[in-house]
């Protein structure tokens, strides 16, 4: 029998088949925490390629694991067992024509999501999806794992922004659904079934996705809030009184203000007073008529006459309001490079953020006393990333970071929410589903994968378990 990898080079050639030192940037999870040495890494330059990659595979009883950027924060594009293969998107990158009457347009799985905003940016229209790592996330990827962003209450997550696919199912048979309508009820919705899927069903190759007018106009504040429950309600005013136009609401705490701070000496605070909750807030238009200044000026006297709003100030300009924006957005950051970090990505009901903060704070102080709490996110669809440092001088969580994971997942249960807001699941959390989702829940996604992938060879291990 020919040698597999020897057949994967002759499919795809020297430039598309990375083996032993050349593989080893796409070994490791983003997190460095996941990741066996693979078998080598495809990198197939169009969905023909791709096929036959898969089917290949397939016949030698490789394990297939599918790659976008590699940003995943669960360990869900990385290989877990040395017969494996990594299929990397990186050198799917064509990018279609805007359709300006439709709304849409067609591209590769590998299409980084800046290069997209860059590309759409000379035509008026805009992709609605803005996130930390949109500089190195893939489509296919942001497909994968069902990607939400600051803007998904307004535009919805990615299985909202999905009107076409084309997969390359576990067989290495395509499955052509790039149809670029809204509507086709006719049978079950495919194209749902894959976002989320986190590369077990099949791997997204193309896809047709859902575009919006470039805003004409935008308006941005950065207020100070009294509490966490003060930005639950000015929140719920805000979508009373913004409607449609509201398409920015990010909180942060000064938790990880402070640390973004410290770490990023380029970064600016500009606000007279400090406080321990923040809130970055934006308006935007399609028409240059809408005084969206005004109204994001009457809301904001609104909070102070409410004792909601401690202190604010609207952007001036493009600058400022970028500024603003790096405030929210490096968070993450300047964790980071503050040391030893616990990552956890929940989501509640909105109205119930306050509550869950307070709430996560108490377990949390019990498990580890002192330590730090930086929750951080997307006010309006109710994602917090609640994230944890160690306590003021220590370097480590005491190895309790488990503890932490199971009781902060079962509050989030508890209150009607999940444990896996827009990140997935991974290879981190399928446990945790297993304890926190009914057994119907989770016997019903074993199900699928058996229906889509009865060889058990594309991405195992990874969303749900399944024996075979």
């Amino acid at each position: 029998m020919t040698d597999p990898a020897v057949a994967l080079r002759e499919i795809l050639g020297p430039k598309g088949w990375l083996s032993g030192d050349d593989a080893e940037p796409f070994q490791r999870d983003w997190l460095d925490r996941y990741g066996l040495q693979p078998l080598g890494v495809a990198r197939p330059a169009s969905t023909a390629e791709m096929a036959a990659v898969v089917k290949a595979c397939r016949q030698a009883g490789l394990a297939v694991v599918p790659q976008g950027g590699n940003t995943s924060l669960c360990g869900g594009a990385v290989a877990a067992q040395p017969n494996a293969v990594i299929v990397s998107l990186s050198r799917m990158t064509a990018i279609g024509e805007p359709d300006q009457e439709s709304g849409s347009i067609a591209v590769d799985a590998g299409v980084v999501l800046a290069a997209l905003h860059d590309a759409l940016e000379p035509h008026g229209l805009m992709f609605p999806m803005h996130l930390g790592a949109e500089g190195s996330a893939r489509i296919g990827g942001l497909i994968g794992t069902n990607a939400g962003g600051s803007q998904a209450f307004r535009y919805g997550m990615m299985q909202d922004l999905v009107l076409g696919l084309e997969v390359v199912m576990p067989d290495g048979a395509v499955w052509d659904g790039l149809r670029a309508v809204q509507k086709d009820n006719a049978g079950y919705q495919l194209r749902k079934l894959f976002c989320g899927s986190e590369g077990t069903l099949g791997i997204v190759a193309r896809a047709i996705l859902r575009l919006y007018p470039t805003p004409k106009q935008q308006a941005s504040a950065l207020l100070v809030m009294s509490d966490f429950a003060a930005a639950v309600s000015f929140g719920a005013f805000l979508r009373g009184e913004a409607g449609e136009f509201l398409t920015g609401l990010e909180f942060f705490s000064d938790v990880g203000l402070a640390l973004a701070l410290k770490h990023l000496p380029d970064l600016a605070y500009q606000l007279e007073s400090r406080g321990d909750v923040y809130l970055l807030v934006e308006l935007a238009s399609g028409s240059t008529r809408v005084p969206l200044d005004d109204i994001l000026a009457s809301a904001l006297e609104w909070g102070m006459e409410q004792r909601l709003v401690v202190d604010g100030a609207l952007a001036n300009s493009s600058a400022q309001r970028a500024r603003f924006w790096r405030l929210r957005e490096e968070q993450p950051e300047g964790q980071r490079l503050e040391g030893e970090q616990l990552k956890h990505d929940i989501s509640v009901p909105p109205g119930a953020i306050a509550r869950f903060i307070e709430a996560g704070a108490k377990i949390c102080d019990n498990i580890l006393p002192g330590v730090r709490i930086n929750p951080f996110g997307h006010l309006g669809d109710g994602n917090i990333h609640y994230n944890l440092s160690p306590p003021e001088g220590r370097s480590d969580f005491n190895g309790k970071a488990g503890e932490f994971a199971e009781a902060l997942a079962a509050l989030a249960t508890e209150m009607g929410g999940s444990f896996a807001a827009e990140h997935g699941l991974g290879r981190a959390k399928i446990a945790m589903a297993d304890r926190n989702r009914a057994p119907i829940e989770r016997d019903l996604m074993a199900q699928l994968k058996r229906a889509f992938d009865p060889q058990g060879t594309m991405n195992p291990g990874v969303l749900v378990r399944v024996r075979q």
